[in-house]
């Protein structure tokens, strides 16, 4: 990992930090280490789980759990727990490794399963179990003998997941908590032997409990029928007097928003490492079909607009890659400063994740859609047969669709973007304020950036974009304060400016500090140029919308004067349409995405 700390140790720094101020974590820094997990894992997604998919999809129970303990023996089920209970103990960018590579096995099915075993049926042990609860669960899940779960979401209580009426009350010996209510749209299950399941103690302690398959009073309903992920299992989870026993709670009472945030943090940025995965295999997918399928005489990958769909497949997925990896390294150079030895150690990781929601966050809401664009593309060049079953691409669009949905729908964790912004600000965690009182100075300098250094002008355009973001970011705060929060357009705005300068800056960073290990000669530079081309016009348009919703199509001279100005900051010379063709076209000579 890089050894540079960045002087703010938190989310949202790159608002206010220049492009390349800090080297940022990419795939070009693996190490020998990382290479060799990930041509192992995708060997293994190859030829056990490819050559096993059709079958995976029709519910073979008996397969995918085969599977996952094969798995186990890999050591892959225990990547994130520590050695004594029969796990790797590696590093945060390790399991995001693995999450892509799975998907070489093109089975969503597939990584459902495995990654609620190796996530959010297993890491609320690893991190806030009691060393009993520890020994006696842990080993078992990470050989795959036993399957884990997690039960959070209720029929009344979705994306307000704290709200749940499943109560637990102590019983009048003090032996066990006594369950009661339902839990719904549980991944694993039907096959779990273990349930991370949370209820609220004395009416209001939101709490979290092991309940294990056999505990009494504990129900399993009946398989639901999915639009896709139809290979795993997904059943609702009941509580009828469930007794369970007291040392079943898990860290304390009231602790179980703790439990649930810090696990959902690192299940967002592993989940964008699936969907990373599944975007590429899709790509490459798309491309040899294209190769192939002739009209009109001719191969259709020829035909200007199947070009301009393969770029931006392969743009979209390159900056994913970028901005994905470097929010893995943040998170993984913050739990780095971690002592191993220290008691709360697993506590303080869930904190030093927490610092770095905004950008977790910001990976799961562009990485699944970008697996969304990908496979709309898929289907589309594919045609007619991108709409039958026993084509590749049907599958692939159904499943991505659950992706912008669980680990907090999409628009949930843009709220969380804005809303740890505005808290960044207020409390002055980041010195935002003092950024924006220099924006007027900043409109006012005439500098043009030099054209000599790679991406140069990219760089300054997306560094003026960050202003643009500021701008309307004051001018939000300035007629709402913290009412800010409850302007949920105005704040999904606010998100997505914050996104696509996160992904665009990670995309210039890697490009500008990969010298002579990514193809800086043509086709990554090519990616770059059109991204933050296309991104700068996005910025704009986000921008006006904004201001105009927030003084209702009345804008003021001052406003109007500083938008041209931005925009003459902001618009690249760029031809979008020629690079797009060059990008294309050198997917064509590899048969895949080309990174």
């Amino acid at each position: 990992m890089n050894s540079a700390i960045n002087k703010y140790k938190t989310g949202g720094c790159f608002l206010i930090q220049p492009i390349g101020e800090h080297p940022i974590f990419t795939r070009e820094q693996f190490s020998d280490e990382h290479g060799e997990i990930e041509k192992m894992v995708k060997e293994f997604a190859r030829k056990r789980v490819l050559e096993n998919k059709e079958e995976i999809e029709k519910f073979n129970k008996e397969l995918s759990l085969s599977l996952i303990r094969e798995i186990g023996e890999l050591g892959l089920l225990g990547v994130n727990i520590p050695e004594e209970y029969g796990g790797m103990d590696l590093d945060k960018i390790t399991s995001a490794i693995v999450a892509e590579s799975l998907m070489a096995g093109s089975s969503a099915s597939f990584i459902v399963t495995w990654s609620v075993q190796t996530g959010i049926g297993s890491l609320p042990i690893v991190w806030f179990g009691t060393p009993e609860q520890k020994e006696k669960y842990l080993p078992k899940l990470v050989t795959g003998e036993w399957i884990g779960a997690y039960g959070l979401t209720e029929p009344s209580a979705g994306s307000d997941a704290l709200s749940g009426k499943t109560s637990a009350v102590l019983s009048d010996d003090g032996k066990y908590y006594i369950l009661n209510g339902e839990k719904i749209f549980i991944s694993n299950g039907g096959w779990g032997q273990v349930y991370i399941v949370f209820a609220q103690v004395e009416g209001d302690k939101f709490s979290a409990f092991i309940v294990e398959r056999d505990t009494p009073g504990f129900g399993i309903g009946a398989e639901e029928k999915k639009m896709g992920m139809k290979g795993s299992s997904t059943t609702s989870l009941t509580f009828t007097d469930a007794k369970v026993p007291v040392g079943n709670l898990l860290y304390k009472v009231g602790k179980g928003a703790t439990i649930a945030f810090n696990t959902l943090n690192m299940g967002r940025f592993k989940l964008a490492a699936s969907d990373l995965g599944g975007a590429k295999i899709i790509t490459s997918g798309a491309i040899n079909y294209g190769l192939e399928r002739r009209q009109f005489g001719q191969a259709i990958t020829n035909f200007d607009v199947i070009k301009g769909k393969i770029a931006d497949m392969v743009i979209r997925s390159f900056a994913a890659d970028s901005m994905i990896y470097r929010t893995i390294g943040l998170i993984q150079d913050a739990t780095d400063l971690l002592d191993k030895s220290d008691p709360d150690y697993y506590i303080h990781m869930g904190e030093a994740t927490e610092r770095y929601a905004i950008e977790a966050s910001m990976a799961k809401v562009y990485g699944s859609e970008t697996a969304a664009l990908c496979a709309d593309n898929g289907v589309q060049i594919l045609g007619g047969y991108g709409f039958i079953e026993e084509y590749p691409m049907a599958g692939a669009y159904r499943d991505a669709r659950i992706d912008r949905i669980w680990e907090g729908t999409n628009e949930i964790n843009r709220q969380i973007i804005t809303g740890y912004m505005i808290k960044k600000t207020l409390m002055e965690e980041l010195p935002i304020r003092d950024a924006i009182q220099k924006l007027d100075d900043f409109l006012a300098q005439e500098e043009k950036p030099s054209e000599n250094e790679i991406l140069n002008l990219e760089a300054q355009a997306i560094e003026t974009g960050k202003r643009l973001a500021l701008y309307l970011f004051h001018e939000a705060l300035c007629q709402f304060g913290q009412d800010l929060q409850h302007e949920q357009q105005l704040s999904e705005i606010l998100a997505n400016m914050f996104i696509e300068i996160y992904t665009a800056e990670s995309t210039i960073a890697r490009v500008q500090q990969g010298v002579g290990k990514i193809n800086l000669e043509g086709t990554a530079v090519d990616v770059s140029k059109v991204h933050t081309a296309e991104v700068c016009l996005k910025l704009l348009n986000f921008a006006l919308t904004g201001l105009n919703g927030i003084y209702r199509a009345h804008l003021s001279e001052k406003i109007i004067d500083d938008l041209r100005i931005f925009q003459t900051k902001m618009l690249l010379s760029t031809d979008i349409i020629g690079l797009k063709r060059r990008i294309a076209e050198k997917a064509y000579v590899k048969k895949d995405y080309p990174f």
